[in-house]
């Protein structure tokens, strides 16, 4: 493999800047993510090592500067491909890195998970470490001090959570600022044009408080690419099938209508369902990153396409409505 491909440059010149991608501040950090930021689920569960390179060294060549993988994600082998990724590429100050820690919120897993994401992402400080999940079953001072640890380490530059709602999400920036521990800068919420229940509380909560959202699955993992219809089998290979709980997400009545009104609108206008549905994600207010998911390159240029053209203000209403 030649120089080019094997190894990015930390010079601009190596990038495309006549592409349309924002830098937007994370929370109130120091940080600008990029608007479209690469989620790297696929990695090592759907797709081998080579194709996660090649589908990284687009993201890069594009402008994207976000990388968000996670513990749980292939138990370990997508950080595992973009710790790699990153050292064959002498990529690591390109690239706002951030992970999560699944399972049990203890002080004691929590450290010792973010000892093993820096040995598979072969790096000594992660820049977003977020928890995956809420976890009931431990008392939250424990999971924010643990958090607040790894910042006081130099582990984490920053923390934040995923999955959480607004109540769980407000309590948990009350009890860092009750002891003077680092506080959340973003949280990574499900939010698409048929998921939208961050809109009531939680959107509206990091507005006032300065909170980043990073947004995954802006294509309902493919529901709304229009692949599944209503009393048809789920196509074989298809990420429904290699997860069959999206399922029970999104296999309900009034969705599969909205599918439908999408690909109405998509033929009446000549644009697929997937570039609406993406640039209705990314131009959303408040909304600072939308994490794309790939197995395939197109799949990465789809989104820059999406950004691109956009939606206009009436459109962008219409599609709300579906």
């Amino acid at each position: 493999m030649n120089e080019i491909v094997t190894k990015i440059s930390s010079k601009q010149d190596k990038r495309e800047k006549d592409l349309p991608v924002e830098y937007r501040r994370l929370g109130q950090t120091d940080i600008e993510i990029s608007s479209i930021g690469l989620g790297c689920v696929t990695f090592g569960r759907e797709i081998d090592q080579q194709t996660s390179f090649a589908i990284m060294d687009r993201a890069v060549e594009h402008n994207i500067n976000l990388f968000d993988t996670a513990a749980a994600y292939a138990a370990g082998a997508s950080e595992e491909v973009v710790g790699q990724w990153l050292a064959d590429r002498q990529a690591r100050d390109q690239v706002i890195l951030t992970t999560k820690v699944a399972g049990a919120q203890t002080r004691a897993h929590i450290l010792a998970s973010a000892e093993d994401s820096l040995r598979r992402l072969q790096t000594d400080c992660i820049d977003l470490f977020k928890v995956h999940n809420w976890d009931a079953e431990v008392p939250l001072t424990e999971t924010v001090e643990a958090l607040n640890t790894l910042v006081e380490q130099g582990k984490a530059r920053h923390i934040g959570c995923s999955n959480y709602d607004a109540p769980q999400l407000c309590a948990a920036l009350q009890m860092a600022d009750d002891n003077g521990w680092a506080h959340m800068q973003a949280t990574e919420p499900n939010y698409n044009l048929l998921v939208r229940d961050i809109e009531q509380a939680l959107i509206p909560l990091c507005a006032t408080r300065q909170i980043g959202i990073i947004s995954y699955s802006p294509l309902g993992a493919g529901f709304l690419t229009g692949k599944y219809r209503r009393n048809e089998a789920v196509p074989t290979g298809t990420r429904f099938d290699v997860i069959p709980g999206h399922q029970d997400i999104y296999f309900k009545d009034e969705y599969f209508a909205t599918v439908e009104a999408l690909r109405a609108k998509a033929r009446d206008l000549g644009r697929s369902m997937a570039e609406l549905a993406l640039a209705w994600a990314i131009g959303q207010p408040n909304i600072t990153s939308v994490l794309i998911g790939a197995r395939r390159i197109d799949q990465v240029d789809q989104a820059f396409a999406a950004e691109a053209a956009g939606l206009s203000a009436e459109l962008r209403t219409e599609l709300s409505s579906f």
